[in-house]
């Protein structure tokens, strides 16, 4: 009967009888002091928590600070240690309680799971704290893994203040600048105790930039405090600061007194500003002493400003404790009083508003999954099917959504079928107009490489017969010119989806192919190939992994100085897997263009205006995904450049088993079907620019690179004998002024 009502005539049912105003009002109030209720108890059990988590967070770092001094020392089982251990093991049993005690909503959930996390790492860590497993600074900042998620718990806080992300903001910012002085206070006594004969090359700028870096986050959590806080909390900072100043002069008064008792020099020490400002400089520990800046009087002021900031900390947890358990008794008094007074009231309400309610629901929830049914899955479908297939041939209909009331809702079904059609129109064009493109970029590619292929033919019969080395040196760049113009062709096919026209018909040992690809480059007398193991490259993969390496060794010499050499050196793994490494010393990369260029090799993207822009990467990701290999760009070893680590899988390669020459072989099988340039380059043995080199090593192991995902591409017909290789070379067994 109600299925075609408007919405406004259906909430016009239920507020027929005005006494169902009142009893809705009686109802609503009753759950919202119900609600508070609950929410206060889990803000008081939340309280109690983060009061037990900053407890442990607070002994935890302060076990690591009071250590230092003591296991430098080599006294491992020092009663300060075992005593601050003790601590921190009692505040973990305390931490477990108030977790099992813990609303379990999803915020907190995902907070004490990072935290045990981190306490899995502890014993390790104290295994190894201070001792050659965890050199400079990190010990101190292992311990970071355990502290950092406890302090995150204070962002759950908050219940009953005027701006609870305010009040938990500033919690965090308190203890994080609690964190950042602890880490200061154990760093600075490391740099005061620790023999600095002893440290390795540039350990002690990283110990110096370490401390520096927290003095300056101290700084930050601060203004973060200052920001998130009110006028009060920052009352209470500035006379807890006073207050600890007040005991850092009287300290050191008692230590002067002390050492003039004993007969003692004593130098008064200056503020901590002023030691943090003067360790950082790595002033030797004697001139330090001299100015009265010892581990002992360090420690003592950093100390005081630790605990200025553990008291603020403490307040703020036990006043967030206070108003929950405040609101919590309130909210108690009030459900008891609105639900006996508004009970029957609300039963009546109910029924009569889940009754309409019902008819509402039914629509909602059914569009609601249909629509996710639509998003989730029809519509991913029809544009996987796109992307796939011809698009013409792909079923494009829409099926509505089974809504068939007038009401808002079937008026929003029928809408979301317009959008439904409209994507699906969409996509399809799309589909058609990527096809198109493609078909564009394969005949453009396929109309120059007949072109190309003559222009090669002629300029090496050129080469033949110039005897000029002048002449001969310019039809060489004039022949690379050209080879570089064939392979954006074929560059074009790749990006239109295709496949060479042809491939080579047999194994071809790994190190010819690795010339080939040198060949192409119009540097090629800077690359030195060493170290290739005894492989072949299966026939179906060397046109596309000669044209893989080409574009990764143009890169190498393009980007580096024309004085430099790159290096091609290759090793066979265990799993018979192959590595090929090119290193180039050019300027390198920063680390978020290394990921994103990574990224893109992994994961090749949809030809797009940006694909232009970075061609080379484009296609080197997409013929490594086409056999199943990997390429990655790491930095170099050295302090610049870029190695650029190829990964071969078994199904590609294999040995030859045999130890016969490459040169030998490769000569014998190229002889009938290389372009006179590449056959010269292959027959010079010794005379080849990349002959005569000793094998590099840096004795740097290879990193792990990802398994290698199986290869996806179908192996493609091989062509008949009269097939050239894939690339060609100019001809390099003469050499301007000294051949011809």
């Amino acid at each position: 009967m109600t299925g075609n009502w408007r919405v406004a005539r259906r909430l016009q049912a239920i507020l027929l009888i005005p006494v169902l105003v009142a009893l809705a009002l009686g109802g609503v109030r009753v759950k919202n002091s119900i609600d508070t209720l609950q929410d206060a108890n889990d803000a008081v059990r939340v309280a109690e928590l983060v009061q037990a988590a900053n407890a442990y967070a607070s002994d935890a770092i302060n076990e690591r600070d009071v250590s230092v001094i003591p296991l430098l020392q080599g006294k491992r089982n020092a009663p300060a240690v075992v005593a601050a251990r003790k601590v921190t093991d009692a505040d973990a049993k305390a931490f477990d309680q108030a977790v099992e005690r813990a609303p379990k909503t999803a915020g907190l959930t995902r907070r004490i799971a990072l935290v045990r996390e981190g306490e899995k790492q502890l014993p390790a860590v104290r295994a190894a704290a201070f001792t050659s497993k965890l050199s400079g600074v990190q010990t101190e900042e292992s311990y970071h893994a355990v502290q950092h998620p406890l302090m995150e718990i204070s962002n759950e806080l908050g219940f009953g203040s005027n701006n609870q992300a305010s009040f938990g903001r500033t919690l965090y910012a308190i203890s994080l600048t609690q964190a950042a002085e602890s880490l200061v206070r154990s760093i600075g006594t490391h740099l005061l105790v620790e023999d600095r004969e002893g440290l390795g090359e540039g350990e002690l700028q990283t110990q110096l930039g370490s401390f520096s870096s927290y003095v300056y986050l101290e700084q930050v959590g601060l203004q973060e405090y200052a920001g998130a806080g009110t006028a009060g909390d920052m009352t209470r900072l500035r006379a807890a600061l006073a207050d600890a100043q007040k005991k850092g002069v009287a300290q050191t008064a008692k230590a002067a007194q002390e050492a003039k008792t004993a007969g003692q020099a004593f130098v008064t020490p200056p503020a901590l500003t002023k030691m943090l400002s003067e360790i950082a400089t790595g002033k030797p520990t004697q001139e330090l002493a001299a100015e009265g800046i010892t581990p002992e009087s360090f420690f003592a002021a950093s100390a005081l400003a630790f605990d200025a900031y553990r008291g603020i900390e403490v307040n703020l947890t036990d006043t967030a404790l206070a108003n929950a358990r405040s609101i919590a008794d309130e909210a108690r008094r009030d459900a008891i009083l609105n639900g006996a007074l508004a009970l029957s009231a609300v039963l009546v309400a109910f029924l009569l508003a889940a009754w309409v309610a019902r008819s509402m629901s039914r629509g909602m929830r059914r569009l609601s999954a249909s629509a996710m049914e639509i998003a989730e899955q029809r519509l991913p479908a029809v544009i996987t099917q796109l992307s796939q297939a011809v698009p013409g041939q792909v079923d494009t209909k829409v099926s509505p959504i089974p809504i068939t009331t007038t009401d808002e809702i079937g008026e929003v079904a029928r809408a979301f079928d317009h959008v439904h059609r409209e994507a699906v129109r969409l996509a399809a064009e799309q589909a058609l107009l990527r096809g198109n493109i493609n078909t564009i970029f394969t005949n453009l590619s396929r109309r120059n490489q007949s072109l190309i292929e003559r222009q090669l033919a002629l300029i090496t019969d050129l080469e033949d017969r110039e005897a000029d080395p002048e002449q001969l040196a310019n039809l060489f760049k004039l022949d690379h010119l050209a080879t570089r113009v064939r392979r954006n062709g074929e560059n074009l096919l790749v990006l239109g989806g295709e496949r060479p026209t042809q491939q080579w018909d047999r194994p071809l040992p790994l190190v010819d192919v690795i010339r080939a690809a040198a060949s192409e480059v119009e540097q090629y007398e800077r690359i030195d190939l060493a170290g290739v193991p005894e492989a072949e490259i299966h026939g179906r993969a060397v046109t596309d992994l000669v044209h893989l390496l080409a574009e990764l060794l143009e890169n190498a010499t393009a980007f580096s100085s024309p004085r430099s050499r790159v290096r091609v050196t290759a090793t066979r793994l265990p799993d018979t897997r192959i590595m090929i490494e090119i290193h180039d010393k050019g300027i390198g990369l920063v680390p978020e263009d290394f990921a994103l260029i990574n990224h893109k090799l992994a994961n090749p993207p949809t030809a797009d205006a940006d694909v232009y822009q970075h061609m080379g990467l484009f296609v080197v990701g997409r013929l490594a995904d086409r056999h199943g290999i990997r390429v990655q760009l790491r930095p170099a070893s050295a302090e610049s450049g870029t190695t650029s680590l190829v990964m071969l899988p078994g199904t590609i390669t294999w040995s030859s088993g045999t130890e016969s020459d490459s040169d030998t072989l490769a000569l014998a099988a190229l002889k009938a079907h290389t372009t006179p340039g590449l056959a010269a380059l292959l027959a010079n043995g010794p005379a080849d620019p990349f002959s005569g080199h000793e094998a590099w090593d840096d004795g740097i192991g290879h990193p792990d690179l990802p398994a290698p995902s199986a290869a996806r591409a179908t192996e493609a017909p091989a062509p008949s004998a009269s097939a050239g290789l894939p690339r060609r070379a100019p001809k390099r067994g003469r050499r301007p002024g000294k051949d011809g």
